[in-house]
């Protein structure tokens, strides 16, 4: 079964409510206040999605490591997604914390499988691959945001947010 990672998915629930609290800032400005980073704290991020807070706070360093994420540092830091997110893509998000997608041992960049010369699975292996590829680049983290969330309604419920699973339908 092809299943994301439990750290893919807290990454982009992450960044799902990064790219919210960046929406709800600029539905909803703060007239006279100094202008903010718009970052958000790990803590704040791990208690609205339950998430354990080292585990998240591992997987922010890796998403910032890989350009995915700005971290400010000081008493009013915490993180902000480094580009709008129109233009940050989940497959991005899953490659930066699993590495390289790969759904089989045979379609590797090492190309290495005993069965290589005798296979008649791989090339449609391969465009199984490619496809799922595609598809999780064209799906953006602002496509993961569901508008009513972003409402000032929520913000003002501040509850946590449930699931943040993302279905594949091939």
């Amino acid at each position: 079964m092809l299943r994301l990672t439990k750290k893919a998915d807290y990454g982009l629930m992450a960044l799902k409510y990064l790219a919210e609290q960046a929406a709800q800032s600029a539905l909803h400005p703060v007239v006279g206040a100094v202008p903010s980073t718009g970052a958000q704290s790990a803590k704040d991020i791990a208690d609205a999605y339950h998430i354990p807070p080292q585990l998240l706070a591992k997987i922010l360093q890796t998403l910032a490591r890989a350009g995915l994420l700005i971290s400010h540092a000081g008493t009013n830091g915490g993180y902000a997604l480094a580009k709008p997110a129109a233009e940050i893509s989940a497959f991005e998000v899953i490659r930066a914390i699993d590495g390289p997608l790969f759904i089989t041992s045979c379609i590797t960049i090492h190309g290495a499988c005993d069965l290589d010369s005798h296979c008649t699975i791989k090339e449609p292996l391969r465009k199984v691959n490619d496809s799922i590829k595609d598809l999780l680049s064209g799906i953006k983290i602002s496509d993961l945001i569901d508008p009513a969330e972003t409402s000032a309604e929520h913000a003002a419920r501040k509850a946590p947010l449930g699931g943040g699973l993302v279905s594949i339908a091939l």
